[in-house]
């Protein structure tokens, strides 16, 4: 089989970036002979990401869309016209087209069309984002990781969302692993982020750039927090600096070994977004989430199975205050401690599922 060109398109944060790179990474071990290329901008997260997991990245124009009526405005229609012009050079001989929304996508879907290239999308959020609404004008080749519940993507096929590297690896390896082998493992885990392993421990993540809202109030709350013999690890994101440490707090900008925390942690603060709850149901925490004040709500909607299941408790930013999370922590640790779910394995095989959709808009084009 000759050699095909496969570009992907979902840059910005690492919620668009990670399932992006755990699709690639499964397409190239299953067609090593493949060309895979990123399309990225300047000021995305892709630029450190995606060449250090080894794939070609090519720069495009941002399209700034204000969140906000503003003159800055005026510059969408050039900028637009100029990222189209970017991604239809790179997509000139291109194969199948994979977008994972955000505004990288964007332009990539409308150059794909055309060039009559096939494409692929995927959906992660409860309420699919503007871009890849826009880009399901041009496909019938669409994934989701959870149902929608209206519009072209109720009908979409139900993948799951791609996990991690590292997260799919250890829930392969600790199939059959039993409760007290669980707690070894998390004992284990605990050590190597330098704490007690007798003591609970909280993680407080507020995505790839971090949450200035949710940084400010664990700040004003961790020693309370750590009074009760809870400690707290803390990716605080890249442009944020970093508190001088403890024996029960240390932060750090961002988090490597995101797995091993994920094992290590008893209960999760985090942002719900899609790659988020994905990640905590899989491995089975409890969480407290605090959806994104901005966008179209999606955030909400993604944590909702985990609380009707009774995993996590949704409370909005303006009430997540330093003294609500220091009358409320010792009650819900005790929850989570006691009461923390399985881990969830049916994300395990979304990479499979959407490379599979990806192969049949390559055989089917015009489907």
């Amino acid at each position: 089989m000759k050699s095909r060109t496969v570009v992907f398109a979902g840059g910005g944060t690492a919620g668009h970036i990670q399932p992006a790179l755990a699709v690639a990474l499964h397409w190239q071990k299953v067609h090593p002979s493949d060309r895979i290329i990123f399309l990225g901008t300047s000021s995305g997260l892709e630029t450190s990401l995606v060449p250090t997991a080894g794939f070609d990245l090519q720069l495009i124009t941002r399209v700034r869309v204000p969140r906000s009526l503003s003159l800055s405005a005026l510059k969408i229609p050039v900028q637009l016209f100029r990222s189209i012009a970017e991604c239809r050079r790179i997509l000139m001989g291109a194969d199948v087209l994979i977008g994972f929304g955000g505004y990288v996508s964007a332009p990539a879907y409308i150059a794909a069309a055309t060039r009559r290239i096939p494409m692929v999308i995927h959906e992660a959020n409860a309420k699919p984002g503007w871009a890849n609404r826009l880009g399901a004008l041009f496909t019938h080749s669409l994934a989701v990781g959870i149902p929608v519940a209206s519009g072209k993507f109720s009908e979409a096929l139900i993948t799951g969302i791609p996990l991690r590297e590292d997260i799919a690896e250890l829930l392969s390896k600790s199939k059959g692993v039993d409760k007290q082998g669980w707690a070894e493992i998390q004992a284990r885990e605990k050590k190597h982020f330098g704490f007690d392993p007798e003591n609970p421990l909280l993680l407080v993540v507020g995505g790839s750039q971090g949450s200035q809202a949710i940084n400010v109030v664990i700040e004003k709350a961790r020693r309370e927090i750590n009074s009760h013999s809870i400690s707290i690890l803390h990716s605080v994101g890249g442009s944020n600096a970093v508190a001088v440490a403890d024996e029960n707090y240390k932060s750090v900008q961002y988090i490597q070994e995101m797995a091993r925390a994920y094992v290590a942690a008893d209960l999760i603060i985090a942002r719900s977004g899609a790659i988020t709850c994905s990640e905590v149901r899989t491995i089975g925490k409890f969480a407290i989430f605090i959806p994104l004040a901005i966008g179209n709500g999606e955030q909400g909607v993604n944590a909702l199975e985990l609380v009707s299941r009774g995993n996590a408790v949704l409370i909005d930013q303006k009430s997540f205050t330093p003294q609500w999370l220091v009358d409320n922590i010792v009650a819900i640790m005790e929850k989570a401690l006691h009461s923390a779910p399985s881990a969830d394995l049916s994300d395990l095989d979304a990479t499979a599922k959407i490379t599979a959709l990806m192969e049949h808009a390559l055989r089917n084009p015009k489907a």
